[in-house]
């Protein structure tokens, strides 16, 4: 507490001395440090070593025209006032260029003419250009907004098992995807949900609303992890179309030791015992949610050991499906058992960079991790 009061009188002189000069300023002072702030550097260099070019040259007529290249270059890079100053100063220096030169007064009209209309165009685009940007942002934001609605985030600590969720979208304007997960504590222990809808875009977003909110209602109502895949089939089966489905992994902890799982068409949980990793792969499979009625197959429950220590990877095809350069698949089991710690959150972010590196920087599809760890407990002093 004392020293941040420190801190505020150390650094009280200088805002007071800042608010004094920028009073002491005249109006027209401030407007030409605005302008300057925003005017780009490249486009003022490229203007200078065109008159430089001139001046050491001495044809004047030849060069005049390549001053447009200045506001021209500005439009992709700075703000309109940026732009219209640095046409400005190109026109100025080619009336003078020109001028220097003798040139006829209807040929240096028609080059301060042509600059002019760059500048004014450069500086429409530039505007333009902002205005997209705005959108995007506020777009960007709703998004966001909207992905921390659906996909709430997940503390380290559920229950008694640790957990960590990584997890990255194609649509990277949106940050938002088709992929879903939900881990939460319920009477009946803590129940996971992580899959993949078909399809990108806002449809697969609602796809996703839609099976997470009938999640998160049956898994504190059915004491059955079974009737919570029931639940989530029926409504699918009421919303989505025909070719809609949802690949899903359910899985459950009613008591110590022993977790359910039931697999509905989607990847195979990766099992971490000690330093081995194990995909735990379906006893019966199941078609994806949505097309139960359609294949007539049913679900079946699975029952596995999850002992302390034990951990558990679930993912998303977006993961395994990951190609390089050279069109080979991201091995999620090696780069798991590469990157195996006690700390959950630590072993993803270590694994989704590796992934990243695997493609080259940009996945082009929904990506999610998501790891249960069941902590080992201390032993009680006897």
């Amino acid at each position: 507490m004392s020293h941040a009061r420190q801190q505020g009188r150390d650094h009280w002189p200088i805002r007071q001395y800042r608010r004094g000069v920028h009073r002491a300023w005249s109006p027209r002072a401030r407007a030409v440090a605005h302008w300057a702030a925003g005017t780009p550097a490249l486009s003022v260099l490229v203007v200078c070593v065109v008159v430089f070019v001139d001046l050491v040259r001495g044809t004047g007529e030849v060069w005049l025209p390549l001053l447009a290249a200045g506001p021209a270059l500005a439009a992709a890079t700075s703000r309109p006032s940026g732009v219209l100053g640095v046409g400005l100063v190109a026109a100025l220096l080619g009336a003078g260029i020109g001028i220097r030169h003798e040139m006829a007064a209807s040929a240096l009209f028609v080059v301060l003419a042509a600059l002019v209309t760059v500048a004014l165009a450069g500086a429409l685009a530039s505007a333009l250009r902002g205005h997209r940007e705005r959108v995007l942002a506020a777009v960007r934001s709703v998004a966001e907004t909207a992905q921390h609605a659906l996909l709430t985030p997940v503390p380290d600590t559920v229950g008694p098992f640790q957990a960590a969720v990584h997890y990255s979208a194609a649509a990277a304007e949106a940050r938002i995807g088709g992929d879903l997960y939900a881990l939460i504590p319920t009477p009946y222990g803590v129940r996971v949900i992580v899959g993949d809808v078909r399809g990108k875009g806002l449809p697969a977003v609602g796809t996703a609303a839609l099976v997470l909110g009938v999640f998160r209602e049956a898994a504190y109502d059915e004491p059955d992890l079974l009737d919570v895949v029931r639940r989530i089939e029926r409504s699918l089966a009421r919303n989505l179309g025909d070719d809609d489905f949802v690949t899903a992994v359910v899985a459950g902890c009613p008591e110590p030791g022993r977790l359910e799982l039931v697999n509905c068409g989607h990847a195979p949980p990766l099992l971490i015992r000690g330093t081995d990793v194990t995909a735990v792969e379906p006893v019966r499979p199941a078609p994806p949610l949505g097309l139960g009625d359609l294949s007539g197959g049913a679900p079946g429950l699975q029952v596995v050991s999850f002992t302390e220590g034990d951990q558990l990877l679930f993912y998303t095809d977006g993961v395994t499906e990951a190609r390089d350069a050279g069109r080979a698949f991201y091995p999620l089991a090696d780069g798991l058992a590469r990157h195996l710690s006690d700390e959950p959150a630590r072993t993803l972010a270590a694994l989704h960079q590796e992934l990243l590196d695997h493609v080259g920087g940009r996945l082009h599809d929904d990506a999610a991790l998501l790891l249960l760890r069941n902590p080992v407990t201390a032993p009680h002093a006897g």
